[in-house]
């Protein structure tokens, strides 16, 4: 028996990646899964978003563990359809118990956008999924975990670009990292207004990952545009980035039992790229 037996989770941006790696951890765990991610291509995003048929491949990687699983494509960026899922999901699967706040974009591309127009939109996409998209996910979730009156987990998914500056003269970075310090101040205020509910909040702040998001010609071409990249994205360990699973370890930790009193923390899945 799985340390999830009998949960239920809500992930976003659970298409592949690391949303993909979270939603099959935590199935292999016994967890039954909500998963929703965008399947489009935003509109400031030049890396190839995920798709329908990514979704339908961790449909059938979680139900491979013999669980249960409600997939929907939704826009963190919808409060009103994020929160109608959310509930179609409790009302088919009985409950809810951790909810994983992981969608987010990096709107990079092998040139800087030009003009305020192009640049608002970019720092504006990118607050919108990788901040307002939380809170979104929060205000379609916490209501539920509140209702059931069984406490709950929450991990919001930053970015060691949440911890340190990122600055590399690059506007989707600049985004980028003031979204994913967004992200800690609303966790911070999130889990004292939550704590007498027994409700958990973490954030989970992971080094670079091997996922699509990453890996690419088109993050390669921003690389070889901004080349203090490298520099600035080097862990301590001899690795150049960790793998999914180990972010999805790092959130089974957050929302299962050997973590019950553990909230309001920041936990870097980092290769130890914050203390160098």
């Amino acid at each position: 028996m799985g340390v999830l037996e009998g949960k239920v989770a809500f992930i976003t941006g659970a298409a592949r990646g690391q949303g993909r790696s979270h939603a099959v951890r935590l199935a292999e765990e016994g967890a039954d899964i909500i998963a929703v991610d965008l399947c489009k291509q935003p509109e400031t995003v030049s890396v190839p978003g995920a798709t329908p048929e990514d979704l339908e491949e961790t449909v059938s990687q979680v139900e491979a563990f013999g669980r249960r699983i409600v997939a929907r494509q939704v826009d963190v960026r919808d409060l009103t359809r994020l929160s109608l899922v959310a509930r179609e999901g409790v009302d088919e699967l009985g409950r809810l118990d951790i909810v994983v706040a992981n969608a987010g974009i990096w709107a990079v591309g092998a040139t800087e956008p030009e003009g305020p127009e192009a640049r608002a939109k970019v720092w504006q996409e990118s607050i919108d999924i990788d901040l307002t998209g939380v809170w979104n996910t929060l205000e379609a979730t916490v209501p539920i975990l509140i209702a059931a009156g069984q406490g709950g987990a929450i991990v919001l998914t930053s970015s060691t670009a949440g911890m340190k500056s990122m600055a590399i003269n690059s506007l989707a970075q600049t985004a980028y990292t003031a979204a994913k310090h967004g992200v800690v101040g609303l966790m911070r205020n999130t889990a004292v207004e939550l704590a007498p509910h027994s409700i958990r909040v973490n954030t989970i702040h992971p080094t670079s990952v091997h996922t699509p998001m990453i890996e690419n010609d088109v993050t390669a071409a921003y690389i070889e545009a901004h080349p203090d990249t490298v520099g600035l994205m080097t862990n301590l360990l001899p690795v150049d980035a960790v793998d999914p699973v180990d972010i999805s370890n790092g959130v089974l930790y957050l929302v299962s039992d050997a973590g019950r009193y553990v909230t309001g923390i920041t936990l870097p899945v980092d290769a130890g790229f914050l203390v160098k």
